[in-house]
């Protein structure tokens, strides 16, 4: 069973530096680019991976068409791809990705093959998570308050 307590999410989160998000998309209304652009925006370093849009800047870092094309080290790999893409990225991962501590596997998105291979590998694997949303939990930033408890509180 996968450990995913808030003060082992928190220490992912913490540990993190520089986060690969690999399937990123350049069309803000997409699930992978406001998270992107989320995780920029609250200090981490976000390098955006997509074979389609190689070349072109997002958040003003390029796009890189595989993690086998960047040049620092990545603590995180942020996966928003299908779960059948995952065996692959994992690998180029573990081949490529000087300071690697994590695999994130997005929302939807779990491969237990590929999981257990990082983690024999010695990496931290989060599965079926997002790591926008666990931040704004972790870190104080979503609330139940006001019109979402009185909604919550008239359902009890």
């Amino acid at each position: 069973m996968p450990d995913y307590s808030d003060r082992h999410l928190k220490d992912v989160l913490t540990r993190s530096k520089t986060i690969a998000v690999v399937g990123v998309s350049t069309n803000p209304v997409r699930p992978s680019y406001y998270v992107a652009r989320y995780l920029g925006l609250k200090g981490y370093r976000v390098l955006p991976v997509n074979p389609g849009h190689a070349g072109k800047t997002l958040f003003g870092q390029t796009i890189h068409a595989s993690l086998r094309d960047i040049d620092e080290p990545v603590h995180m790999v942020d996966i928003f791809r299908r779960s059948e893409a995952v065996p692959s990225i994992v690998e180029e991962a573990l081949e490529v990705c000087e300071g690697l501590q994590t695999i994130w596997m997005q929302i939807g998105v779990e491969h237990a093959e590929a999981a257990e291979r990082a983690e024999a590998a010695g990496l931290t694997v989060i599965q079926n998570r997002c790591p926008k949303i666990e931040y704004q939990c972790l870190f104080g930033e979503l609330r139940m308050g006001g019109f979402a408890t009185g909604i919550i509180s008239s359902k009890l």
